[in-house]
């Protein structure tokens, strides 16, 4: 689950599986670069694996994979080292999960909102789901910058049956000493998500 304190975790209580309607499950970015090898890995995300495992499988519902798949020159290289380039094993998901991937979605952003794949399914898809459940990583980057993206469209487009459901025990971050606190950003990233409308719960339950 997300490194938080304490005093952060006790905020987001569990659902029920009983109050998902029609759900549709994005699993965010659970590759190799960011949990096995390379400049923005951290093992303890791999912490998530199995929460995220058995969610799959309690929710049995349509889940959707999203991989950070890069050229070797993107401009997203300007502002993070070079990770997950095509082609280098680290813009592959991790073993654990790939026997759930039915459906992958790569992109070339932190966003995945902006991914060319997800632009159809918000055109031609979006309207036969009700809930829509975020897991993965990184928290405070990519999953924060998804929900709340989609979460904008939904306002302005005033689809009032959908919402974003951000599961705290199903996400995590990177960890680097100095530059990067994960319980910080964490955090920050779960408070700022729920103060935008988002239902952040700490776990799916029977």
């Amino acid at each position: 689950m997300a490194r938080l304190t304490t005093t952060a975790g006790l905020r987001y209580p569990s659902m029920k599986k009983e109050q998902l309607q029609a759900p549709v499950h994005f699993v965010i970015d659970m590759v190799n670069g960011f949990v096995r090898r390379g400049a923005l890995h951290d093992e303890a995300i791999a912490s998530i694996i199995a929460p995220i495992e058995d969610m799959i499988e309690r929710l049995a519902c349509r889940t959707i994979f999203v991989a950070d798949a890069h050229p070797p020159k993107t401009r997203e290289f300007q502002s993070y080292p070079q990770h997950c380039v095509i082609g280098s094993g680290e813009d592959e998901v991790v073993d654990e999960l790939t026997p759930y991937i039915h459906q992958l979605m790569r992109k070339n952003s932190t966003n995945t909102f902006f991914c060319p794949d997800f632009q159809r399914f918000l055109n031609e898809e979006i309207q036969q789901y009700q809930e829509i459940v975020l897991s993965g990583c990184c928290t405070d980057i990519c999953v924060l910058q998804f929900a709340l993206t989609l979460n904008a469209w939904l306002n302005e487009h005033n689809v009032t049956q959908t919402r974003i459901i951000v599961v705290s025990d199903c996400v995590e971050t990177y960890h680097i000493d100095q530059v990067h606190d994960a319980a910080v950003m964490n955090a920050f990233a779960l408070e700022m998500m729920k103060g935008n409308g988002i239902d952040v719960v700490g776990s799916i339950e029977d």
